[in-house]
């Protein structure tokens, strides 16, 4: 009994002073990112539920049904089993000791051991699915591509070797009679039944080795855990509680130094732009590099990665952690002197580019950051709220802003916007094209003229709408159904410039700013209140992101209009559209906004439509490649993200893809007019607008118009 108790003791403490040095180096590391921005741990209550639906609940994690099931029963077994550490303690000091009140009654014995069979189960999951998508299998493909995987096979045998301490000591407890329990442990009982035949002493000497054993596994998996990956296993709850809520979609942060926000009319002397070294994030950014679990499901989502392109959200994040951990001294030393003194592999980190050819000695490749669409699949399926698409935003606006590095296709788009106020530079006049052929007069808002009361809506009509060819038809047929429904609406025509969504996406923030000021001040000076929009971009800029600049608006997308003009019978569908039909949801439109529904119910409720679903639909939609400013740029590493969007919607056997964001149909008409050259597409398919199927329907199709 001596001898357990000194040997256990000793481990803990020595266990215990390894860890307690590891974690409050993380934890001064982490003091050494920037404050964060405010209102980051404001609201106690959501931020509580959300830790009790995504940790507790596990909710991002079930939704991989087999893995879901799995990491619940081993993140449920951990939670349950720590009564059986509490036991384990109390038994070095007495060898019968009991949990006070609820230690000795049958149903804790049951669910012990019942969670010791559902962690052992998750383990051998774990292990099929490791083996099934294993990297030197699967290639790309595999999610666990550029994982470590080493350590994570190390942390499933450090738990199976938790397990199997644990049911050796409980079933040599029970040949000994200091087991706790009189029944309901039917895993140690069947584990003593095993043991009984060794007689009385030998399970006397395997109670001891058993608890010394499980002790020690447990404890040297603290360890583990503060050295490697499962830090998650710490850090996923308050990684969650200080995520955005609800989440870290939409609009995007704008830039913050010293836990404000940079004023870029009168910035500050010490204002940091962006991200352009490790130090430079938040103390919220280096939390989430810490967080990540490298269990790769952003990267299985990411349209740049599924397309040959060098860019994984994981793979990012774990560049950023292991630079943050290898720069950790070099961020700690209190003087130049101790910096000096450093090894010289910590002082050649120190020196690293945070973006740069990694053959030259970057952490972050140009074309890493360059290839993200700001799409939010990563952040959308990241199980602990890793909030990436605002990191590569934030070291994007550095290198655009202080820099001044970004591809060169992104000038002329830069350039247009400055001295056109639109993405193709055609100005000002060329705004109200679109209404030329339309059966009735578009009421335009003239300068300094306030929205009269009749007026139920400012349609914004956004660049594209304006002046893309294909994107005029939708305007044109939103038009049209307004016009039917007795909506009174007007626009802005040449008042109306760009809102800034792709220079803010490619990070150059001050032009973006501009571009929204002016917008917001015409807005304001014309008294609009409530304004409906056909591009998802343009939908969630004025719907989000201008409330950072004073700019509050009731924004609707069109479809969210029309579905609900249906829905009041003010537009009936009568006329048949016999085709079948896909639909592609826009990122910026479902994924970033939640809006799935309105689209489907225009298009269920056109007779004739048949609505096959890609496979991958609602908040798991392909991205059509156009996002992030990408639409300006050229793709030429892996293979085209809107040709592998087409692909899917071909697979559908569709006669018309239909989309709701003038981006989308632009990128999913390039696509088709590829396969179709190659043989691949029928000749009649057609890519169209959502609003311009319902025009088909509502109105006599032998009539005239955008249809």
């Amino acid at each position: 009994m001596v001898v357990r108790l000194v040997l256990g003791l000793v481990i803990t403490v020595v266990v215990f002073a390894v860890a307690g040095r590891r974690a409050f180096m993380l934890y001064s590391l982490a003091r050494t990112g920037q404050p964060v921005e405010p209102g980051r741990t404001a609201g106690v209550g959501k931020r509580s539920e959300a830790v009790a639906t995504e940790v507790l609940g596990q909710r991002k994690l079930l939704k991989w049904t087999v893995p879901g099931v799995a990491h619940f029963a081993v993140f449920w077994g951990f939670t349950i089993l720590l009564a059986t550490i509490v036991e384990g303690f109390g038994a070095l000091f007495q060898r019968d000791f009991h949990i006070p009140i609820i230690g000795t009654q049958a149903w804790l014995g049951f669910l012990e051991d019942l969670f010791i069979v559902a962690v052992l189960c998750g383990l051998a999951i774990f292990a099929a699915i490791r083996l099934t998508e294993s990297p030197e299998r699967e290639g790309r493909r595999s999610r666990f591509y550029g994982s470590h995987l080493g350590p994570a096979w190390l942390v499933l045998f450090m738990i199976f070797n938790v397990m199997w301490t644990l049911l050796l000591y409980r079933g040599a407890q029970i040949n000994t009679g200091n087991f706790p329990y009189a029944r309901g442990a039917f895993a140690s009982e069947a584990v003593a039944r095993l043991l009984e035949p060794l007689g009385r002493t030998a399970n006397d000497v395997l109670e001891t080795v058993g608890l010394l054993l499980s002790l020690g596994v447990v404890l040297g998996f603290l360890v583990l855990v503060l050295y490697s990956k499962h830090l998650h296993i710490f850090l996923a709850p308050l990684n969650v509680a200080f995520s955005r809520r609800p989440r870290a979609l939409g609009a995007l942060l704008p830039v913050y130094s010293g836990g404000k926000e940079v004023d870029f009319e009168d910035p500050g002397e010490d204002d940091k732009i962006g991200r352009g070294v490790i130090e430079d994030f938040t103390w919220k950014g280096l939390l989430d590099f810490g967080t990540c679990t490298e269990c790769g499901r952003c990267q299985s989502q990411c349209p740049a990665w599924n397309t040959g392109k060098p860019l994984s959200p994981k793979l990012l994040i774990m560049s950023l952690r292991d630079h943050a951990m290898a720069k950790a001294p070099y961020l700690l030393a209190s003087s130049e002197d101790q910096r000096s003194a450093l090894h010289k592999d910590v002082l050649a980190e120190a020196e690293r580019s945070l973006v740069g050819p990694v053959g030259e000695g970057g952490v972050i490749d140009p074309d890493v950051l360059w290839s993200c669409v700001t799409c939010g699949a990563c952040v959308e399926q990241c199980p602990v709220d890793i909030e990436h698409v605002d990191h590569i935003v934030d070291m994007r606006r550095y290198q655009v802003l202080i820099e001044s590095q970004f591809p060169k296709e992104a000038h002329t788009l830069l350039r247009n916007l400055e001295r056109s106020g639109d993405p193709w530079g055609r100005g000002a006049q060329a705004r109200l094209e679109w209404t030329a052929g339309l059966p009735f007069e578009v009421r335009v808002l003239d300068d300094g003229q306030r929205l009269p009361d009749d007026v139920d809506y400012l349609l914004w009509v956004g660049c594209a709408g304006s002046l893309d060819e294909n994107a005029k038809k939708t305007t044109r047929a939103v038009a049209e159904l307004l016009n039917e429904a007795g909506v009174n609406f007007m626009v802005l025509g040449g008042a109306e410039t760009c809102t800034g969504d792709a220079a803010r996406r490619l990070g150059q923030e001050l032009l973006f700013q501009e571009l929204a000021k002016q917008n917001i001040e015409t807005l304001d000076a014309a008294g609009v209140k409530r304004i409906v929009v056909t591009c998802a971009h343009c939908f969630n800029a004025l719907g989000n992101e201008y409330r950072q600049l004073g700019g509050e608006y009731e924004v609707l997308h069109h479809t969210q209009l029309l579905s609900q003009l249906v829905a009041e019978k003010r537009l009936v569908p009568v006329h048949p559209v016999d085709a079948q039909v896909t639909y592609h949801d826009p990122c910026y439109l479902g994924r970033h906004n939640r809006v799935f529904t309105p689209p489907r119910e225009i298009l269920t409720g056109v007779p004739g439509i048949r609505l096959t679903e890609m496979p991958r639909n609602h908040e798991k939609s392909f991205c059509c490649g156009a996002g992030g400013a990408r639409m300006w740029m050229e793709e030429t590493l892996g293979t085209r993200i809107n040709e592998a969007r087409t692909d899917e919607a071909i697979g559908t056997g569709a006669e018309l893809i239909t989309a709701a964001c003038p981006y989308c149909i632009v990128m999913l008409t390039d696509g088709t007019a590829v396969r179709k050259q190659q043989g691949k597409a029928p000749d009649e398919l057609e890519v169209i607008d959502v609003s311009r199927v319902l025009l088909r329907s509502v109105r006599n199709p032998s009539g005239n118009g955008a249809g």
